[in-house]
């Protein structure tokens, strides 16, 4: 017998019996948040058919689990009220794994790309503020590693590990100040899921059953250029990074993309609606979005970030969903703005109030366009979440009308009992409106909570 063949007959045996002893997705951890008052699902392999014992301290309970002839198992438990920390216990007969200092509380997926992925170390206003005051250890954060895949898959890398000035430096700002606002809000323990990858479209994102119901999106899809940070491959990082966290309970998810679509622009809508869907359908769960309206930026297509920024808004038509606007907080000199804090605190606010209930009183949106009326050779605008509605300035401008061919011309406007009444020399009968459309355009409308009115076009 050659030694080689010795050194392999002794990898298949320690194969064989790692394979055997129960196993654990990476997101299940130490330091891990569970979603609370939820049925959670635990989940796993271990030998086919093999019996095993799960021990949850929160209630005291074990539970015996049975794996099928897949090698695989799961099952349901409960969870209480927000809390911990908490131990949980598997235990076979071939080892035992206990998992220690785990929070009940409320779990947030938070994907997109650079914008999302940006962190304290990629440079943010007051970084070193911000770092040296980010002790916060009832919150906790896991980041997916990145990985890409032409299947579906069942698990990724990663683990938790307890918000610090050391570990906050690397992680999402965006998703860090959201949760912070959160938590000081509610008084619960909070689990961040940074999921995001720079430079990738949506369709990266997305399942490849989307683009076998609608074609469609596939030749749209054919726009996206390639680049040098991540693959623009149809579903690759929903199949490696999406995919395996379908099971793990989550409260709801945070978007920051559509820098990458401005190719697909016309498109988007359509895409993130389906997308969300999506994700909800995988997940048996009608969680709440929320998403971030992508900042004015000196794009190479004229009007391009204005589409995207329309198409966004668009989406809000999705139930469930929520948008913050972020032009007011920007340079479009820089497609990465570092105003992360006020990003992660009005995503914060939307979710605060539309999901949890809280700030009744406060505005979340910025104007959002609903209606025009024609009068003459002027059109009356309306917007809901307009109370207080003003401009920054002394001229209300980036406002236009368009004419029966469909050409656009600049239009003069001026506010009245909290509508835009526009009108352009050049347009006696006025069949449409736009307002902030080209890529660059920084709204100066805004509502008596300082938020900004959003890019729209009436079609």
């Amino acid at each position: 017998m050659n030694l080689r063949f010795i050194l392999m007959m002794l990898c298949l045996v320690v194969t064989t019996f790692t394979k055997a002893e129960i196993t654990l997705p990476k997101i299940f951890s130490n330091e891990m948040v569970l979603q609370r008052e939820s049925d959670v699902l635990l989940y796993g392999w271990a030998d086919p058919n093999e019996e095993f014992t799960i021990y949850t301290s929160w209630n005291d309970e074990t539970v015996a689990v049975k794996t099928g002839n897949d090698a695989k198992w799961e099952i349901n438990v409960k969870t209480p009220q927000a809390g911990g920390p908490f131990q949980i216990t598997f235990k076979g007969s071939k080892n035992e794994i206990t998992l220690k200092d785990v929070l009940i509380g409320e779990v947030w997926l938070c994907s997109g790309q650079s914008n999302m992925e940006w962190s304290a170390n990629s440079k943010i206003a007051n970084r070193d503020f911000e770092v040296e005051n980010a002790n916060y250890p009832n919150i906790r954060m896991f980041t997916v590693a990145k990985r890409t895949a032409k299947y579906p898959q069942e698990d990724t890398a990663g683990t938790w590990v307890a918000c610090s000035p050391e570990t906050m430096q690397n992680f999402s700002a965006v998703a860090y100040f959201f949760a912070r606002k959160v938590q000081k809000e509610l008084n619960i323990p909070i689990g961040l899921i940074d999921n995001a990858w720079g430079a990738s479209s949506a369709e990266v994102w997305t399942p490849a059953s989307v683009f076998k119901e609608h074609p469609e999106l596939v030749e749209a899809h054919k726009k996206v250029e390639p680049n040098k940070w991540v693959t623009v491959e149809k579903s690759t990082l929903y199949n490696g990074m999406i995919a395996p966290l379908t099971k793990f309970k989550i409260a709801g998810t945070l978007w920051y993309q559509g820098e990458a679509n401005t190719a697909n622009a016309e498109s988007y809508q359509e895409l993130f609606s389906k997308m969300i869907t999506s994700w909800r359908t995988e997940w048996n769960n009608d969680f709440p979005f929320y998403y971030v309206q992508i900042a004015p930026f000196k794009y190479d297509q004229e009007f391009a970030g204005g589409m995207v920024r329309d198409q966004q808004r668009r989406t809000l038509a999705l139930k469930n969903t929520g948008m913050a606007m972020t032009s007011d907080i920007c340079t479009t000199e820089n497609i990465h703005p570092l105003n992360k804090q006020d990003v992660g605190l009005r995503l914060a606010n939307i979710a605060l109030k539309n999901h949890y209930g809280l700030l009744a009183d406060t505005e979340v949106y910025g104007p959002l366009y609903e209606s025009f009326e024609v009068d003459g050779n002027q059109l009356k605008v309306n917007f809901t979440h307009a109370d207080g509605l003003y401009n920054k300035g002394k001229k209300i401008t980036l406002f236009e009308v368009s004419n029966a061919a469909g050409e656009w011309f600049s239009a003069k406007a001026k506010l009245k009992n909290n509508e835009v009444v526009v009108s352009s020399k050049e347009v006696k009968n006025p069949t449409g409106v736009r307002y902030a459309f080209k890529s660059t355009d920084i709204s100066t409308l805004f509502n008596k909570e300082g938020l900004p009115a959003s890019t729209f076009i009436s079609e």
